[in-house]
């Protein structure tokens, strides 16, 4: 099969601003976003072009932070998500529920915010960043179990506390019809004001902090919410779902011929381990306890990546009628030989394409139940070249893989290009626009 890339419709790709998100579309989806999340305008490209409505139902079955299904509620469309990870589904969940009486919200973080910062002077520490001269073994930490979890001085130890703190308080004055909210202006805070952390192509800790003004910044973010709620109360009442579950296996949570569209950002074939994005604010929301928990998350995710492999994974069984699929797996693990790599994860790179590819088929394959008949689906994915540099067109394989399995491919649609980290070489990220005609 051979189809030619075309531009996306209407979307101007010499303007430098592609990538970023509009100051008009973060409502809402800045309340907690990955930082590579795809921008919401082309989520609305995707909806003008399906011509969706308050009839249809959009599919997110990668939704992440929820980027797809806010913007399909901020247009009139019922949708449903799925999400295996769990700070992610909490995260897209708490942002497409919009029914909190906004008064009651901003009193009790009020609350809440002023009971912590008393207990907090009581035991000598201010929220307003001051020098800090107590006993650091009287100061909070994590369970050992859990702190192994995270990346070393991804929060420094004041920060921590107050996080804690402030954890513990909330929880202390649970109220059930406001907590998510509360929470989730929480694991903001974490990953923009309180950690340590810095997100590039991949994350890693930048600047310590030796304090950070804890309280302060998750009041400031509760605040957001209640003003983006109060302006958005026309699509209060737009239905949005989100499953915590396994995209391969989406017929556990949907019924069958009850999705028109799929717009969705599944996760690229690299050595980006996805969990290390959320793993501050999963350890310290209780998301995620020990290694344990860590592995069933993993289990339940497509093997986009080494980290991810597991004795017992059989997905690369579907990749048996996909020569081209099994060419590119050969051709990394014999530039491995060449180069005399030997290390554990580098033997796992044909391995983890062939893993990828068959996950990424089983679950377009399961959709074939559960779309309608006319269903137009978009999936946003991106070349990738971290293999021995071997580069892996994953656009038009998964075109490929969705031929084969009796989806029409309607267009390539180029979206932007990076330059990769380890080639420089610039790699394209596009939309592959399918339709099922059931």
């Amino acid at each position: 099969m051979a189809i030619q890339s075309t531009e996306i419709h209407r979307l101007d790709f010499s303007n430098p601003k592609i990538n970023q998100t509009a100051t008009e579309d973060k409502p809402i989806h800045d309340w907690y976003r990955f930082v590579l999340s795809f921008p919401p305008h082309l989520v609305r490209e995707y909806i003008t072009r399906f011509g969706l409505n308050q009839d249809t139902v959009l599919l997110d079955p990668f939704c992440g932070t929820g980027t797809t299904l806010v913007e399909a509620k901020l247009n009139g469309i019922p949708s449903v998500g799925i999400e295996r990870n769990p700070v992610a589904h909490f995260a897209s969940e708490t942002k497409v529920s919009w029914e909190v009486n906004t008064d009651e919200l901003l009193n009790h973080a009020r609350f809440i915010a002023d009971t912590v910062i008393h207990e907090l002077r009581e035991e000598g520490i201010d929220d307003i960043g001051m020098t800090w001269h107590g006993d650091s073994e009287r100061l909070e930490t994590l369970p050992e179990e859990a702190e192994k979890l995270l990346l070393a001085r991804s929060i420094s130890p004041l920060p921590l506390h107050k996080t804690l703190k402030l954890l513990e308080v909330i929880r202390r004055y649970d109220d059930p019809r406001l907590v998510r909210y509360e929470k989730l202006a929480l694991a903001k805070a974490l990953v923009t004001t309180i950690g340590n952390l810095h997100f590039g192509p991949e994350v890693g800790v930048g600047k310590v902090k030796e304090d950070a003004r804890v309280v302060f910044s998750w009041l400031g973010n509760v605040e957001t919410m209640v003003n983006d709620i109060n302006n958005k109360q026309a699509y209060r009442m737009v239905p949005s779902s989100v499953h915590l579950d396994d995209a391969r296996n989406a017929t556990r949570v949907l019924e069958p011929h009850s999705v028109d569209a799929v717009i969705t950002s599944p996760p690229y074939p690299n050595e980006k381990d996805y969990t290390r994005t959320t793993r501050l604010e999963s350890v310290i929301l209780g998301f995620l306890r020990d290694k344990e928990s860590l592995r069933n998350l993993k289990k339940g995710l497509v093997r986009s990546n080494t980290r991810g492999v597991y004795k017992g994974d059989s997905d690369d069984v579907w990749m048996e009628r996909f020569p081209e699929i099994q060419r590119i797996a050969d051709a990394i693990e014999q530039r491995r030989i060449e180069l005399g790599k030997t290390s554990g994860f580098e033997k796992l790179y044909a391995k983890v394409t062939r893993l990828y590819f068959g996950g990424m088929a089983r679950h377009l394959n399961e959709l074939k139940t559960i779309l309608r008949p006319g269903a137009r689906l978009a999936y946003v994915v991106g070349d990738q070249a971290s293999y021995f540099r071997i580069l892996i067109r994953t656009g038009q394989l998964l075109a490929d893989i969705a031929e084969n399995l009796g989806y029409e491919v309607e267009s390539i649609d180029l979206f932007r290009t990076r330059i990769a980290t380890a080639t420089k070489q610039q790699m394209r990220e596009e939309v592959v626009v399918l339709r099922w005609r059931g």
